[in-house]
């Protein structure tokens, strides 16, 4: 019996006029978005690049006729210098994003794969911190850091982010780690995996997204963070970049040096940028981890 090659053929129905006309305005109104949105970057790096004396004259320009480095060379006569102030904003950032993701990936797991009296209780508790403003409870934060012996220190700091940080981090972990089978664990624990193995090479693997997420965020809060290292912080050879950018924006008599101003917003958002592209579909798909089940 000869068998019967059936092959449907399938032509795709070209669009109407209407849906093509929809198409194209969708199009068109998503490029104006994503031009509203990438100008005020690209006018930053542009003026950053101009001569010192053209972007205090005519700051409001795109484009200069010279191209000039003079901006990033004066941020090294600001205060102590802005490579120390990014090496100090680096040190809180990666201390806040470790410390972080080494709190709130077990306890997430622990709120998600575990049954415990005062469970639901302890995690509106922790919810509930997230209410509480910041800017309220600067003078008992600075009074328990000086208690410690912690103040005007980068790891004190890198304690309050955390602090502040833990909620909305447990809070994505828990949720990316509802989205993964409980089937999964079972056939480890058949398989005589401990809970540390099971977290380590199974659950993290599978969460990797929303571990991703929360450490993105961490890092992007603790980056542009500019109060509490204001109060904290009174030596400046501790201070970060946002604190740099207020000091350049003063300037003599109040004059504000655009030029080095926008070279210093280039410098502060280069790694919040490269980082966001690095970690993009991991973002997208952390955030939308258990949503769906």
């Amino acid at each position: 019996m000869h068998r019967l090659n059936y092959k449907p053929h399938y032509k795709p129905q070209p669009k109407s006029a209407s849906e093509q006309l929809g198409y194209l305005a969708f199009i068109l109104v998503a490029l104006v978005f994503a031009l509203f949105f990438v100008m005020p970057i690209v006018w930053s790096f542009a003026n950053s690049f101009k001569p010192a004396a053209e972007a205090l004259a005519n700051p409001a320009a795109l484009f200069s006729k010279a191209f000039s480095l003079e901006n990033y060379r004066r941020l090294e006569h600001v205060g102590a210098g802005w490579y120390i102030y990014a090496g100090n904003s680096v040190v809180i950032a990666a201390g806040t994003v470790l410390l972080t993701v080494l709190v709130s990936v077990p306890a997430g797991y622990g709120f998600s794969k575990f049954r415990f009296p005062g469970q639901g209780l302890l995690f509106v508790l922790i919810m509930a911190t997230m209410m509480i403003p910041f800017q309220s409870i600067l003078t008992p934060l600075f009074l328990i850091l000086k208690t410690v012996r912690l103040q005007n220190n980068l790891f004190g700091l890198v304690l309050i982010y955390v602090t502040f940080q833990l909620p909305f981090s447990v809070f994505m972990m828990r949720n990316a780690f509802d989205a993964v089978p409980k089937a999964l664990i079972e056939a480890a624990r058949i398989d005589g995996a401990s809970q540390a193995t099971i977290l380590r090479r199974i659950m993290l693997p599978i969460a990797l997204p929303g571990v991703a997420t929360v450490a993105m965020f961490a890092f992007l809060n603790s980056w542009n963070e500019f109060l509490a290292a204001l109060i904290f912080l009174s030596d400046q050879n501790k201070f970060t970049l946002p604190i740099m950018l207020v000091n350049v924006s003063s300037g003599i008599y109040g004059i504000i040096d655009w030029g080095a101003l926008q070279a210093g917003i280039a410098v502060t958002m280069v790694p919040c940028i490269v980082l966001f592209l690095l970690l993009q579909r991991y973002y997208v798909r952390g955030l939308t981890a258990g949503a769906v089940k």
